[in-house]
Order: C-alpha cells, then structure tokens, then sequence
C-alpha cells in the first residue's frame, strides 16, 4: 500500500505532466511558426516578441521537467518529503514563463490579426488572466493544512520507484516529441531552405540530438517489457534511471540548438543567437544537473 509521501509524490509528477503538456503545444507553435510564410510579413517587432515567448517556454518547460531529475539524482528515487516539496516549487515557478509565454504568443497572433493595438491589448489580457488564475486564486484558496509535507522516512518499495521513474520519462518525453515533430516539419519549409547551410546543420544535429533523447526515455519501457517481462527489478531500476537522466543531456542540446536557429532565423545576427542558445542550456543543465547535485539528500539507498 502506498504510504502518505509516496501517493503525494506520485500526484506532483502528474500535475507536471498537465502542465507540460500545454506548455509543449505553446512551445512547438513558438518554433514552428517562425519557419510560416505569413511570419516574415509581421513587423520586426513582433518577430522579437515570438522570440521571446520562445525562451520564456522553454524556461516553464525546463522548469517543469526539474523535479523528475532532482528525483533521480538528488533523492536516488526516494519518496521523500524534499522531494515533495521541490516538485510543487518547480510547479510554482514553471507557470509565471508559462503565462508569460502565453501572452506573448497572444499577442503576436493578435496583432497578426488585427493590429498592433489589439495584439498588445490580447497579451496583456491572457497574461492577466493567467496570473489571476494560476496565482491569485490559489493564494486566496490557500489552506496551511494542505501544504503539510507527510513525515514519513521509510524507504520506498522497489515497484513505487520503478512507477515514479516511468512517470518522470511520460513527464519529460511530451516536450521532447513535440520538438522533434516541429523539427523535421521545419526542414521541408521554404523559410528553412533559405538559411544559410550552417545554420540549417545546427538544426539536422539538434534535431538528431532531440530524437536521441526521445529514444533513451522510451527505452525503459521496452527494456520493461521486453528484457524484464514487466517484472520490477533492481536492476531494471538502476538502468531505467540512468536512461532517464542521460536522456535531458540531448535534449537541453537539442533545444538550444533551435533557438540559435530562430534567433538567427528573426535577428540575423549569430552573436546574439548564440548567446541565447548558450543562456538557454547553461539553464537547462544547472536546473537538472548542477543544482540537484549540490542539494543531494541524505537518503538510504541499498538498491543501487
């Protein structure tokens, strides 16, 4: 039976999955709509504004995606109450770029549509109503005795871990496909072909990356199936983790090197795509990598 933490966890992962799963929708029509022929009869302006909501998705997304890797490398799969709490925070901070991102799409849309006022007005609007919604109203509804983190210090059955692990790789491989799917779209389009070439070999390798990634998170499950007859094991445990993790290394890549893309794509100008590329995966890997190695638990793992 699923103790207190564990069922509290287990429910953390699957309002993540939610989440992304918007936020992954917002995120390929972002990339996606750079490469539309009515995309170069927008105002500069707007073309700035789409890269912005661009980067701003892709903080919520990295955001959202965190706590699976904190998870796994800080809390080596324990249901414990650190855990807990990190999801819910990374829940938190995810949905201020998601409603950001949000409005900015808005209004690029908007002001397609009907001009720049009403572009402005619309961003301001589904912004608002995001914050309102996602933040106010969960202040005003807050309750102390719902946000108590259970106490619970037992080590988490093997079969939990393994269920928590397969739901951190459905939390992670939405954005992961979504990308991969706008990626090879991208290449038949004009605007692509009219890139420079070395422009168009960054996005082939982060579209390789990305649909590198994509396999590792789905290899646990066949590994599950397949090697391990669907029975839960130690070592399918050892191995479906690292799978897990090695995964978001070619992911983070991939998506930076799409944003270099786009940014060269509206701005024309490659320092600054660069610098983007590089802001956005120094991000990636210090949210998945670097910070939850530097606030590892102090769990008791005999399985590994």
């Amino acid at each position: 039976m699923k103790s207190e933490a564990e069922k509290k966890l287990k429910t953390a992962l699957d309002e993540s999955r939610l989440l992304i799963l918007g936020a992954q929708v917002l995120f390929g029509f972002l990339f996606q709509g750079v490469f539309q022929e009515a995309f170069e009869k927008l105002p500069f302006g707007a073309k700035v504004v789409q890269c912005f909501g661009l980067l701003s998705i892709s903080l919520a997304v990295s955001l959202l995606m965190a706590p699976s890797l904190h998870h796994q490398i800080a809390f080596k799969g324990e249901s414990v109450p650190r855990a807990i709490t990190n999801a819910s925070r990374f829940a938190g901070f995810s949905l201020l770029p998601l409603t950001v991102g949000i409005g900015l799409a808005a209004a690029v849309v908007f002001e397609h549509l009907y001009g720049p006022n009403v572009g402005l007005a619309a961003g301001a609007v589904f912004t608002g109503t995001g914050l309102v919604l996602f933040y106010g109203l969960g202040a005003v509804l807050r309750e102390r005795k719902f946000i108590q983190m259970p106490e619970e210090n037992e080590p988490t059955p093997l079969e939990i871990k393994i269920e928590h692990m397969l739901t951190e790789a459905r939390v992670i491989i939405p954005g992961g496909q979504a990308l991969l799917g706008f990626q090879f779209v991208a290449t038949l389009t004009k605007a692509f072909s009219d890139l420079p070439a070395s422009v168009q070999n960054v996005h082939v390798a982060g579209l390789c990356a990305v649909a590198l990634s994509v396999m590792l998170l789905m290899t646990p499950a066949a590994l599950h199936r397949i090697a391990f007859a669907g029975e839960n094991s130690r070592k399918f445990f050892r191995i479906g983790s690292r799978f897990v993790v090695s995964a978001s290394v070619p992911l983070a890549a991939g998506t930076a090197a799409d944003i270099y893309v786009v940014f060269v794509k509206v701005i024309e100008n490659q320092s600054i795509a660069l610098t983007a590329a590089s802001a956005a995966l120094l991000i990636m890997l210090g949210l998945w990598f670097v910070l939850p190695a530097s606030t590892g638990a102090d769990v008791t793992d005999g399985e590994r």
